[in-house]
């Protein structure tokens, strides 16, 4: 029996050896293999992780809809137009976010198996051979020493009494899962961003296109008001006003021409590539949103939403952490042992009576540093108090951007039906217009001032439909939608 005293680190550490011949050592460590079983099947200290309990209502506010959750649906089935199909399936395989998110899955796979290895003995080899010459003294005969030629195999296995290997097994796994879920939360963010990246892109198309069609109409009412002048029929201020609107319109073209670069460079970072001109599907007004946008439960967020089961893992690793705190302020109980051959002279040291061995039962534990193992288990439990304020403002945060994107799908929608009204008044307007002034009873001007009447309201539907398709794109991403690869 030897007993070790390390003011360093401050624990007391007792060690019984067993020297006895390799017919015993055979059969101690027979015994020894059977010991791990009975630990393992001891309880771990600490507490066992529980979902924590959260009162959901029984629909959401603006949910008038029933049937199963948009959620349910596949990207693909919500998002039909193919060309974004392709851009999407483009993204998925080359965005460097999403690339960075695996590789850390692989990471914490890494680390789980790592942790799991601690279940098991650890066993290494060292062998000596004095090459160099001997300054004499075999002072330990049977046994290895710098100045002879030795083989050995070491064995440590620690005993899991406390359950602190599993509970740190425990944290490793719910870390993988944790981080599986933030992969979850990229591919989710990911489509989302670029079908809102793709529906802006085409309105941005055909504003552009209506801005230079209304810049045509300033220029035709710039050259009128020009012979109008010309002719007395109108004042320099009439006709200043008119050059100065033609020269707006000028700017808003080429900033919606500046837009449409910059959405396309945005678009193709997230397709993982350099920035490039992007592929059109259908146009805007073509595609039409679903009808029906049923949420669901609300229970069913709390399985569905990468964010909130991320922050559950997060909570359940924080949960085992505390058995690890609490399990290492106890004495650990190891096995040790090593056989080897040892003899002075290389020729004699596969000979009867080079062999030897020891094992024994190790035992370790705190002394004048219990006190500060008792503070990191309190901030492990501190830790784990945080995970749940974490995981309860998730859940909160989730349900409030759900019912938000329920209320914009409501009035985006309202919204997309009154402009669809607007266009068809200012397309009436102008065709009376027409009509006037092919009958002699007004100016052309009035003509020009309801085409350009009719532009606003074309480009103010389309930022409607835009918004109409961001809302549910945005209700699809709150509901933990469309992740699936």
């Amino acid at each position: 029996m030897v007993l070790f005293f390390s003011p360093a680190f401050a624990e007391i550490r007792l060690i019984l050896h067993i020297h006895t011949n390799m017919k015993y050592m055979h059969r101690w460590f027979r015994i020894a293999s059977i010991l791990p079983i009975v630990f393992l099947t001891a309880c771990a200290m600490g507490p066992d992780y529980i979902r924590p309990k959260i009162d959901t209502a029984e629909k959401f506010r603006l949910d008038p809809a029933e049937g199963e959750s948009i959620a349910n649906l596949r990207w693909w089935e919500l998002l039909q137009d193919e060309t974004l199909q392709q851009l999407i399936r483009q993204a998925l395989q080359e965005n460097k976010d999403l690339k960075h998110a695996v590789a850390s899955v692989e990471e914490f796979e890494a680390r789980l198996g790592a942790s799991r290895m601690d279940f098991l003995p650890n066993l290494g080899f060292d062998a000596n051979a004095p090459f160099f010459g001997r300054m004499g003294g075999f002072r330990f005969p049977g046994f290895p020493t710098p100045f002879n030629y030795y083989g050995q195999a070491t064995l440590n296995w620690e005993l899991d009494i406390w359950g602190k290997i599993r509970r740190s097994n425990e944290a490793a796994r719910a870390e993988l899962l944790e981080r599986e879920e933030s992969r979850h939360a990229v591919i989710l963010t990911l489509v989302s961003a670029v079908a809102q990246a793709y529906f802006d892109l085409l309105q941005l198309d055909r504003q552009y296109e209506i801005a230079r069609q209304t810049l045509m109409s300033w220029q035709e009412s710039l050259e009128l008001s020009r012979a109008q002048l010309d002719a007395g029929v109108i004042s320099r201020i009439e006709f200043d006003q008119i050059d100065a609107a033609r020269a707006d319109a000028v700017r808003q073209t080429a900033d919606l021409e500046r837009q449409l670069r910059q959405k396309e460079n945005e678009l193709s970072v997230l397709l993982g590539r350099h920035p490039a001109a992007v592929a059109r599907g259908q146009a805007l007004s073509e595609q039409a949103p679903p009808v029906a946008v049923p949420a669901g439960l609300p229970s069913e967020l709390l399985q569905r939403r990468p964010d909130i089961l991320r922050v559950e893992q997060t909570l359940a690793a924080a949960t085992a952490r505390i058995g690890v705190a609490k399990a290492a302020r106890f004495p650990r109980l190891s096995i040790t042992g090593f056989l080897g051959v040892a003899s002075p002279a290389l020729s004699n040291l596969l000979l009867s009576g080079s062999e030897f061995g020891a094992s024994g039962l190790g035992l370790a534990g705190p002394l004048l540093n219990a006190q500060s193992l008792g503070f990191e288990q309190r901030a492990a439990e501190a830790q784990a108090r945080q995970a749940l304020a974490q995981y309860e403002q998730t859940v909160l945060t989730a349900f409030k951007e759900v019912e938000d994107a329920l209320t914009a799908v409501h009035t985006a929608n309202t919204q997309r039906g009154a402009r669809q009204e607007q266009v068809a008044a200012m397309r009436s307007a102008l065709h009376l217009a027409d009509l006037r002034f092919q009958n002699g009873i007004t100016s052309y001007i009035d003509v020009l001032l309801a085409k350009r009447a009719l532009f606003d309201a074309e480009s103010s539907l389309m930022t409607a439909q835009r918004l109409h398709w961001v809302a549910v794109v945005q209700l699809y991403k709150a509901l933990g939608g469309g992740w699936v690869l």
